[in-house]
């Protein structure tokens, strides 16, 4: 059963910058499409952020040009780095198979208000 554990939430201000870590264990990792995942309040659970196994990306246009998603397959970990974070950037965030195939972590939490 691999789990997931996603970091490095919190609360920034608007126009701030975040860096969420996602470490996985399991062997299946470096193979897996992975992907970063948000929900906010009363939304459903979208995928915001995709890379392959080979390093391909794929953005959702609401992040693109903001958001770059970026792994370390030795570490079996994915990052998500968020530059000029918005208000409705506010969401709790999950890393994930694309599509999602393992159990969700308990996500980590990002709040962009001034």
């Amino acid at each position: 059963q691999v789990q997931l554990v996603e970091s490095g939430g919190g609360l920034v201000q608007p126009g701030g910058s975040l860096r969420l870590s996602c470490a996985a264990s399991g062997s299946s990792f470096s193979i897996s499409r992975m992907g970063w995942y948000r929900q906010a309040p009363g939304k459903q659970r979208d995928v915001v952020a995709r890379i392959t196994s080979g390093g391909t990306t794929n953005y959702a246009d609401s992040v693109k040009g903001r958001f770059t998603i970026s792994r370390d397959n030795a570490k079996n970990t994915v990052y998500l780095k968020m530059n000029s974070l918005k208000p409705e950037d506010t969401a709790v965030y999950y890393c994930n198979t694309v599509p999602s195939g393992w159990g969700w972590g308990q996500g980590t939490q990002v709040t962009v208000s001034s």
